[in-house]
């Protein structure tokens, strides 16, 4: 009989894909205890631990996920989910700096975890967190519930004229003219490096 085992799992960085994984594990006999963003508990009476983790691994592939294989790759995950944390709470009222949530968060000092995000993704921490708050912008854009100023609120800029520059710089276009589209692009939280 085997004992729980623990995943932690690379690009699972939204919830849309969390009841499709536990049900194809499910099916492949293998029992979920915990599965949130990033990390995975499971266990399989009857399977070997390399069964297990072949199972695991297969469903995950299957999924566009892989299972992380290093301390380092560990931490860079968990810092895009605390980020991504950060935005599904509005209005976003960042009462300390990101620098200190993540260190406070992950217990490592933050040059290091700098360097090993900015090693590992080819961006910086700060530029990847503004890349989820300018999706997180068209997503509001597109319910057509708030003005601009107020989703510069909402997302705590200091401005709205702030956050127009940083809308077109990021994509290319006005905010006005991303509202009057036609297509609207938007990627996945797991999509944007």
């Amino acid at each position: 009989m085997s004992s729980p085992k623990e995943f932690w799992i690379k690009n699972m960085v939204c919830s849309r894909c969390l009841k499709v994984i536990q049900q194809e594990l499910q099916e492949v006999g293998i029992t979920v205890l915990s599965l949130e963003l990033g990390r995975l508990l499971v266990e399989a009476p009857y399977k070997n631990d390399n069964t297990i983790t072949e199972n695991v691994a297969s469903v995950l592939h299957a999924n566009g996920f892989e299972i992380v294989q290093s301390e380092e790759e560990m931490l860079v995950e968990r810092i895009k989910i605390l980020l991504i944390e950060q935005l599904a709470e509005l209005p976003l009222h960042i009462k300390v700096k990101t620098s200190e949530l993540l260190s406070s968060a992950l217990h490592r000092d933050y040059k290091m975890l700098s360097k090993l995000f900015s090693a590992n993704e080819r961006i910086t921490i700060e530029k990847f967190f503004i890349k989820l708050k300018i999706e997180k912008v068209k997503e509001l854009i597109q319910l057509k519930q708030h003005s601009f100023s107020d989703i510069g609120y909402l997302l705590d800029y200091s401005s709205v004229n702030h956050l127009s520059r940083q809308f077109k710089a990021e994509t290319g276009m006005s905010m006005t003219d991303y509202k009057n589209a036609e297509g609207w692009e938007r990627n996945f939280y797991d999509e944007i490096i």
